[in-house]
């Protein structure tokens, strides 16, 4: 096991282990455990839900995206794959990188990933293919089910610019989820994590039998995890949703 350092010691003692925090004591207790770690830059707050499924069987695989709605508080770089009118659409809608072959090619021959986002249109999809092991592990790879896939470009740039995150299911059951940064106040940070968990829940696959959510936590990139309170979870989203 990983030997902890002074500062993590001290900021674990704040968290009670046998508690469930509510969704806004957890937010104001992670920006406690925050201030004694001291980290030197603006740490990505993780959203992790336990799910009750088991990805290995089709029907039970989560994925999905969301805008998230005060975004991740960094800007992402998009990279548009496409052709023809198309490349025009995606320049005027604020794609950082846009082409076609050349890209492909340039991904493939130098290993350049100097991206975040990787949007296609359909027709250069059997052309991408070649980069699967590449992106696939990055989880850079479009997909059509998280709208990475897509003839409407001018849409996914603008929404990849505004803060569209993807969660995919892991193979133990897991989802891991930036909602944005330390450094946002909580009000933000909550609603983010509620886009997030109403995304999640819409993407409830039908193969799920018994409790879908078996467990949820936030924590900074390098914190310790705080539990949260699930029944004060649902209902801080039906709050919302009103």
């Amino acid at each position: 096991m990983a030997k902890r350092g002074k500062k993590y010691l001290e900021a674990i003692k704040l968290i009670d282990k046998e508690k469930a925090y509510s969704l806004d004591e957890a937010i104001k207790k992670l920006k406690e455990v925050s201030k004694v770690l001291q980290r030197k830059f603006d740490e990505t707050v993780e959203f992790i839900v336990r799910l009750g499924v088991d990805p290995k069987y089709a029907d039970q695989m989560v994925r999905g995206s969301v805008v998230l709605p005060h975004g991740l508080g960094k800007e992402l770089k998009v990279l548009v794959i496409a052709q023809g009118e198309k490349l025009k659409e995606a320049e005027e809608a604020g794609a950082d990188y846009v082409g076609g072959e050349e890209l492909i090619n340039k991904i493939a021959n130098e290993n350049w990933i100097d991206f975040d986002v990787v949007i296609a249109t359909p027709d250069m999809m059997p052309k991408m293919a070649k980069l699967g092991k590449i992106l696939g592990p990055r989880g850079l790879m479009p997909n059509p089910k998280v709208g990475t896939v897509t003839n409407d470009v001018k849409k996914a740039v603008t929404e990849a610019k505004k803060g569209r995150v993807e969660f995919k299911v892991d193979k133990t059951g897991n989802l891991h989820v930036p909602v944005g940064k330390i450094s946002f106040d909580d009000e933000k940070l909550k609603e983010n994590i509620l886009a997030v968990l109403d995304a999640v829940l819409k993407a409830k696959p039908a193969g799920a039998k018994g409790q879908y959510i078996k467990n949820a936590v936030i924590k900074t990139t390098m914190s310790p995890a705080i539990k949260l309170d699930l029944t004060n979870l649902q209902k801080s989203l039906e709050t919302k949703a009103a």
